[in-house]
């Protein structure tokens, strides 16, 4: 029931509970502590030394004697009465209601059990306290008071319990909802904003944030989780529009050949062998750099979308380095690969990995001349690729990594701008660092260092390329 209640409801009516079960108990624990003592005392009444001394007269005068004629006395007196073990009792002439005889007063005066205490009660429906001796084999004494002051007592005790426990229920429901209130008021921001993104997807919204309690971190893990949110729509709508922005290009220039052959067809005028070759040969090159071009974006959108969210293997990063440079061989026969991969260990995704080497081996091969040399090293975890073109030149060292950044003195080669974004987003998972720069001597040396050991994992996990 209380799951169709709403969170302070709820807060309110627990707290209320709680305090009424502990008010109960202690109600009910001061009852009975009241009731002993009140019993205790009564009970002291009828032993005590004035009980005694009116009880210890012989058991024939107790019968005869009357009590005393005090109308102040009356009140406090006991009820006294003598009992004999066949069953029959006697009290003084003034006893207006004698009391009951129970098992236990016979066995007291068949010497079956000691003094003793029993509730009782008088032959007019009265009930009694009673306490009976032994006086001698075959006779007891019993000494009776009413119930009824003690019983009165506790009924007005139980009124006062009462009032007092409902009184308490009720502040303690009005104080849990005030207390809920209070405490669920962080709780109420946090909605209102969740409530605010989803009606307005601004992920820019954040919380304020005080304290260290459990609000506060629940603020401030929402805080970060729109944080990351709003950077990966921005990721998102920036490779939107650099895509864009370079498939117009190849697009265009695709669409303005296949416009001028099929001018050339309907207008019954046609092209030159030569030109439409030549047309038909552009028309393949934009269809090969489109292809490579929405390669690299799927390959980069698959990286940023499987980043942080995907089980890492162990791999053996010589052996994804000598399978990137056997396939740089067979792009380019032409140029001398001298390479040396000492075993080295990482944690990481293969295929990302393997395409971040290939496509720092691919940008070697293209800077390269066509007899030229790239140099690949492998050694304590850091993979060296040295290629021997012009090099960067020093103000383009910044940009090299970003998506579709291109040197102005590259534009005219074949590819897309996203090889070396691919390379330093799979390097980056992996806990690794990329860095570009010139090398001694001419050309350009790419330098990638991966954490990991030289000695092999357990050989079940590991994956080799």
């Amino acid at each position: 029931m209380t799951r169709r209640l709403s969170l302070r409801a709820r807060l309110a009516v627990l707290t209320s509970l709680a305090v009424a079960v502990a008010v109960a108990a202690c109600a009910v624990g001061c009852w009975f502590i009241v009731r002993g003592r009140l019993v205790d005392q009564l009970d002291e009444s009828l032993s005590g030394p004035a009980a005694s001394r009116m009880g210890h007269d012989p058991p024939e005068e107790i019968c005869q004697q009357p009590q005393p004629d005090n109308d102040r006395l009356k009140g406090f007196l006991p009820t006294i009465q003598v009992v004999w073990s066949d069953g029959t009792n006697c009290n003084p002439p003034d006893t207006t209601s004698p009391i009951v005889v129970s098992a236990g007063d016979l066995a007291v005066t068949r010497g079956e059990r000691g003094a003793a205490y029993r509730d009782g009660i008088a032959e007019d429906g009265t009930p009694m306290r009673v306490f009976t001796r032994p006086e001698r084999p075959g006779i007891a004494v019993s000494t009776a008071r009413p119930l009824i002051p003690v019983q009165d007592s506790l009924n007005n005790l139980v009124t006062v319990l009462v009032a007092l426990s409902a009184v308490a229920v009720v502040g303690a429901a009005i104080s849990g909802l005030l207390i809920a209130r209070a405490g669920l008021r962080p709780v109420d921001r946090l909605t209102d904003a969740v409530e605010h993104i989803a009606r307005t997807e601004d992920l820019g919204t954040t919380i304020p944030t005080e304290g260290n309690d459990e609000i506060a971190r629940l603020s401030r893990s929402f805080n970060t989780m729109t944080r990351a949110l709003g950077s990966a729509r921005d990721r998102q709508q920036q490779l939107i529009v650099d895509a864009g922005h370079e498939l117009r290009t190849p697009l265009t220039s695709l669409r303005t050949n296949v416009d001028l052959m099929l001018r050339s067809e309907t207008t019954g005028r046609p092209l030159p062998a030569g030109d439409k070759q030549k047309l038909l040969t552009n028309v393949k090159a934009q269809l090969v750099e489109l292809s490579s071009l929405v390669g690299d974006l799927l390959d980069l959108s698959r990286t940023e979308t499987t980043s942080g969210g995907s089980v890492q293997d162990d791999v053996a990063l010589h052996d994804v380095a000598q399978n990137a440079v056997r396939r740089a061989r067979l792009r380019a026969p032409g140029l001398h690969l001298d390479a040396v991969a000492e075993p080295w260990y990482v944690r990481g995704h293969a295929a990302s990995l393997e395409r971040a080497v290939v496509n720092l081996l691919d940008n070697a091969v293209k800077f390269s001349p066509p007899d030229g040399t790239i140099t690949v090293r492998l050694r304590g975890g850091v993979l060296t690729v040295r290629d021997s073109g012009p090099g960067i030149p020093s103000e383009d060292l910044p940009y090299v990594f970003d998506r579709f950044w291109r040197s102005p003195s590259a534009r005219g080669l074949p590819g897309s701008g996203l090889g070396l974004a691919i390379v330093a987003r799979a390097v980056r998972e992996a806990g690794g660092e990329v860095r570009l720069g010139p090398a001694g001597g001419g050309g350009t040396l790419a330098w990638l260092r991966l954490p990991g050991s030289a000695a092999p994992p357990d050989s079940r996990f590991l994956i080799r390329a």
